[in-house]
């Protein structure tokens, strides 16, 4: 038994008997009227969850569909709270089971929505019991939240398990083959002299958010959780290589027509976009660092997902969520200093399969170097993409939440669609040459080895 239930458990043998069955209520409680619902397909399990607020690390929102009922997700004690699941695409939703803790709601509602903004009430009750209630609603949307408007105890709302059942469209994968494939490579050993730096940066603004992911979601406009977009200025659901080509940049450099893209941070309801350029380290992930070479163009991948743990994001982030001197936070602070920024430094894999651009899980064509060298499964050596995002929120950062859950659901997606003769140039001359290049590709400690690009960031 975990800590949490043994606490939990400890705790309710010190209610009365009375008051203890009092407050779990009847076992099924239906609203008046509505027969018991069907079973229908369970949806919701393991999806991104997200909250208004949670009482503290042990009781995040995440638990209200993990299928533990020793676990739970409870808010903050006032008025209103919600919790919401992410459904992962459009839904049509029969059913849905709330199994409160002790601390339930007298007056609730049960929502959707397709875009987190406008929200129409499926089913609510200004009589809620506890226990566990199973009611049938005929709702849609990609979002169910759980909207508690009044607390039948002085504590705050807590949920042990939140379920929803009918049928979501989800895309299904594809693989996209390399032509050519790069073949015959082995995983290079060589041991080059350590220059300390092998690098340059790619600098990008922020330029708009949707509910798209053309790499999770092609062509599906509005299937996905928001995002925010960098670099290339037209992505949306319906890109490809040939549009992001024809597309515009917000990247410094001309040839970068690259897509990159996050969760969109929100604070509260309020999206909150990371200001000016922001910097996209492109490195060595191999110690071989000569043995670099640019992106095969079109490739693309997700780095992370929304239901990495917190020891996962702070295994592939350089220092978690940092604000002033906090640093090491799988999750967002409680407060930043007032006038510093929020940052996160997230690392992608670097090793490719030299045969796939994308496959259905849009990950596993890429793998991260062990003990710095690459695998003979994922022997070709790439830049190794370090995302650094600084939004501009200080303060009190308690509603912070990300459009795909927690500061540890952060993740990113890549779609390369680099000139590839400014890549290779920046690639051959910073990376493979061990410099600490900026957007330029210039050393200023080494400014005899002058730059790749010219003073307009494109090939002289």
């Amino acid at each position: 038994m975990s800590r949490t239930a043994q606490r939990r458990r400890v705790h309710r043998r010190l209610l009365p008997v009375a008051a203890a069955l009092a407050l779990v209520g009847p076992l099924v409680g239906v609203a008046a009227g509505a027969p018991t619902a069907p079973r229908g397909s369970l949806i919701s399990q393991d999806r991104p969850a997200t909250a208004s607020s949670t009482q503290g690390r042990s009781t995040p929102p995440g638990a209200v569909d993990d299928a533990d009922l020793t676990s739970r997700w409870s808010s903050l004690a006032s008025d209103p709270q919600w919790v919401q699941i992410d459904l992962g695409g459009p839904a049509a939703i029969s059913r849905v089971r709330v199994s409160w803790e002790r601390a339930y709601a007298s007056r609730y509602a049960l929502q959707t929505s397709t875009d987190q903004v406008h929200w129409r009430t499926a089913w609510s009750t200004r009589t809620g019991t506890g226990g566990v209630t199973d009611v049938r609603v005929t709702a849609a949307g990609r979002y169910l939240r759980l909207l508690g408007t009044r607390r039948a105890t002085r504590y705050g709302y807590s949920v042990d398990e939140l379920q929803v059942y009918g049928t979501v469209t989800r895309p299904a994968g594809r693989s996209v083959p390399a032509q050519p494939p790069v073949t015959g490579v082995r995983p290079s050993s060589g041991h080059p002299t350590p220059t300390g730096f092998h690098e340059f940066q790619a600098r990008c603004r922020a330029t708009h958010d949707r509910m798209d992911d053309p790499i999770a979601f092609p062509g599906q406009a509005g299937a996905s959780h928001q995002h925010t977009f960098l670099g290339n200025t037209t992505t949306d659901a319906r890109s490809t290589l040939a549009s992001l080509q024809a597309g515009s940049t917000a990247c410094l450099a001309p040839g970068d027509r690259s897509a990159y893209w996050a969760p969109t941070l929100y604070d509260g309801s309020r999206a909150v976009d990371p200001v000016g350029p922001q910097v996209i380290y492109y490195k060595s992930g191999v110690r071989d660092y000569p043995n670099v070479r640019p992106f095969p163009l079109g490739l693309r991948f997700v780095v992370g997902n929304p239901k990495t743990t917190s020891e996962q994001l702070l295994a592939a982030s350089v220092e978690g969520w940092e604000c002033g001197t906090s640093y090491g936070n799988a999750d967002f602070p409680k407060s930043c200093p007032a006038g510093t920024e929020l940052n996160i430094r997230y690392q992608a894999p670097s090793c490719w399969d030299g045969r796939h651009l994308d496959v259905p899980d849009h990950q596993s064509h890429m793998a991260y170097p062990v003990d710095g060298r690459c695998t003979a499964a994922h022997p070709v050596a790439l830049p190794m993409i370090e995302v650094k995002l600084a939004y501009p929120v200080s303060g009190d950062l308690r509603r912070l939440h990300l459009s795909s859950g927690r500061g540890y659901s952060f993740h990113y997606d890549f779609f390369d669609a680099w000139d590839p003769a400014t890549l290779a140039a920046l690639v051959t001359h910073c990376i493979d040459g061990g410099l600490q290049c900026d957007a330029r590709g210039y050393d200023q400690t080494q400014p005899a080895k002058g730059a790749a690009l010219g003073a307009d960031y494109r090939l002289p």
